[in-house]
């Protein structure tokens, strides 16, 4: 996910790159441009990031703005960095769930090029870190430490991990401090990325379903969260600096409280759109409701985002503006 406080200034600059490419060929396609927000067929221009609660979020707000809005939407899949580029270079409008990067906030906000601007909370309280199955806790409640991971580590050896433990991660696209955790606190471990939040899940099913001792770097607001009993691993609490040196992380991850990220230009021109999304805010519980109509029932978004929305009308009535 998503996900540290630790600089990464190179990996920044390359899919900021990237970023700018996609966007260009986007605009080269008859995508959405910065052109169409400034006239009055607005469209609203939505990063998506690749985990199902982001996705969650955009099909539910995409929805509200369209139909009760009459509001033109493009949601855009992207990486969490080059969405950030995109804010910067008029492509992209909004940032959904931000987890932190106050490198890039530093970047691009009010300090930096004053391209961007905190949006507020959207609700959601992120907690990241690692996680192991309840079931194996309770045969060995070490486990729920850090010391008793780095003690254990032969319990979570596979194939593909080798002499190792498997340290099970998701999409390598994730920014995460895992591999500083892991020298920092010397633990025989081996990071091993499923290729996607969606094939992580699929993993972490099979192994609990076996009831297989696993080691996974894990989130919430997540729906998974409510359908399996997994024990968050303790480690020293998150303060300033434990995870600046990205090799060396002395720390756990702090806790977010998850923002919108605006560009600039489209919440200095405060139009309805932009008062809706600023309004929005929503609980975990929600986010992970529609979450797991997509990931486990397998509804099309714009399905569980109607269905949501025909079910919580007392939670998002108050998002849109009066003069809608």
């Amino acid at each position: 996910m998503r996900r540290t406080t630790a600089t990464r200034n190179a990996s920044i600059a390359v899919k900021g790159a990237a970023a700018v490419s996609a966007m260009a060929v986007l605009s080269a396609c008859g995508g959405a441009t910065s052109q169409d927000v400034a006239g009055d067929d607005e469209t609203v221009r939505i990063a998506v990031n690749g985990w199902v609660g982001y996705e969650a979020s955009a099909a539910v707000l995409s929805y509200l703005l369209e139909e009760e809005m009459g509001v033109k939407v493009d949601q855009q899949k992207i990486d969490e960095q080059p969405s950030w580029q995109g804010l910067n270079d008029g492509d992209l409008d909004v940032i959904l769930e931000n987890w932190g990067h106050e490198d890039l906030m530093e970047q691009y906000g009010p300090d930096g090029n004053g391209t961007v601007v905190d949006g507020g909370p959207n609700g959601n309280t992120g907690t990241l870190g690692w996680y192991v199955p309840k079931y194996l806790v309770d045969e060995k409640p070490e486990l729920a430490t850090w010391e008793g991971i780095r003690d254990n580590t032969d319990l979570f050896t596979t194939p593909e991990s080798g002499d190792k433990g498997e340290f099970l991660a998701a999409d390598p696209a994730f920014v995460t401090q895992d591999q500083g955790m892991i020298n920092h606190f010397d633990m025989d471990l081996k990071i091993v990325h499923a290729g996607s939040e969606a094939a992580q899940i699929t993993e972490m099913q099979g192994r609990y379903e076996k009831e297989e001792p696993f080691l996974a770097y894990f989130y919430d607001p997540q729906w998974l969260q409510s359908e399996i009993d997994l024990v968050h691993v303790e480690f020293p609490e998150y303060e300033e600096g434990c995870a600046d040196d990205e090799e060396d992380v002395s720390c756990g991850y702090p806790q977010y409280d998850l923002n919108k990220i605006f560009s600039k230009e489209f919440a200095d021109a405060g139009s309805p759109a932009y008062e809706l999304l600023k309004n929005w805010e929503w609980t975990n519980e929600d986010q992970n409701e529609v979450a797991k109509m997509i990931a486990d029932d397998g509804m099309d978004p714009e399905e569980a985002a109607e269905k949501w929305v025909t079910d919580n009308g007392d939670v998002w009535q108050d998002w849109i503006p009066a003069d809608a």
